[in-house]
């Protein structure tokens, strides 16, 4: 067993048994805070997977966010106030159950990331950037002129959403949703990575002509990790919504996909836990930095500057040295 190996192990079991001692001790706070940098740890991973893994820089992931999170809020809007989504040219009832909406959440995702891919991925580097925040920029006004739903003042859901078998208004057991969903995806990702798939992903990362000369279509392996990463975006999104009971246009902000990469830079970029131990650290230091300053994002600034010059392989490659291993 890797280093790496054990310290992944060792960061999963931390994540299930911090909040269950929160949760003993009578500290519901702390569990809300845990379920918070475990959903956003989900999102993150889902960029990973087009970051990491297809060396794609997106600053419009914030648009699969959104679109998760607006899922859910209209879905359960309609749901609390007992009006169709739609009457013609069928009735479409708003829902209240997390599967109905984690699926239309994942399944708006995937649409919308195929058409964004379609056009982003003829493009690269910095072109790449551009038109992916292009697009995030797009999504963030419409959300804010969207007037039915709340518009820039964003849309408040009364009641947390329902899963069968659990009440998901008791913080233990929401989070050990999320928990579980995490790391579902985790070990998805695990497998992908290690893939046939995975591999020549990687391989069109670092040389997509000689991927090219064996009858692989470079632009399409990305193009499925592009929709594959805003499916696992979008569900996270949903999931942030359900958290806390409310969705507004900073879901689609450029800002929501920065902190996204900030995630992956402070954990690790390329490490399949890279995304969980940034979210983590990025949810603590804003906990407990922002009850010192308002202006806590200059000490993010200095600690991802640092991160940048001195430990490219982010928290984890300091912390276990040059091991590569990515398990």
């Amino acid at each position: 067993m890797t280093r790496e190996t054990m310290f992944n192990s060792a960061a999963l079991a931390a994540l299930a048994l911090v909040p269950l001692w929160a949760h003993y001790s009578g500290e519901p706070f702390t569990v809300t805070l845990a379920t918070r940098a475990v959903i956003l740890a989900l999102a993150a991973v889902g960029l990973h997977i087009a970051l990491g893994l297809g060396g794609l820089v997106s600053l419009g992931h914030a648009v699969f966010f959104g679109i998760g999170g607006y899922a859910m809020g209209i879905l359960a809007h309609h749901a609390q106030t007992y009006t169709p989504l739609m009457e013609w040219p069928f009735v479409i009832e708003g829902t209240k159950s997390m599967p109905v909406i984690w699926l239309v959440a994942v399944v708006l995702s995937s649409v919308v990331a195929y058409f964004i891919g379609l056009l982003s991925l003829r493009t690269s580097g910095v072109y790449f950037i551009m038109i992916t925040l292009a697009f995030g920029q797009m999504f963030f006004f419409f959300a804010i002129s969207w007037s039915a739903y709340g518009g820039e003042d964003g849309l408040s859901i009364y009641v947390r959403n329902g899963f069968p078998g659990l009440n998901t208004l008791v913080p233990i057991q929401f989070y050990a949703l999320c928990f579980v969903i995490l790391a579902a995806v985790m070990f998805f990702a695990a497998r992908l990575q290690r893939s046939p798939f995975g591999l020549a992903l990687n391989a069109a990362r670092q040389v997509p002509d000689r991927v090219e000369t064996v009858g692989l279509n470079p632009m399409r392996l990305r193009l499925v990790a592009f929709v594959l990463s805003g499916a696992i975006t979008g569900l996270a999104g949903a999931l942030f919504a359900d958290l806390n009971r409310f969705v507004s246009p900073t879901m689609f902000s450029w800002q929501m996909s920065g902190e996204l990469i900030i995630f992956i830079i402070l954990g690790g970029l390329g490490r399949l836990y890279g995304p969980v131990v940034g979210a983590v650290v990025f949810v603590a230091l804003e906990h407990i930095l922002g009850d010192l300053s308002d202006y806590w994002h200059i000490y993010l600034g200095v600690l991802l500057l640092g991160v940048v010059l001195f430990a490219r392989g982010g928290i984890i490659g300091m912390l276990l040295g040059r091991e590569v291993a990515h398990d």
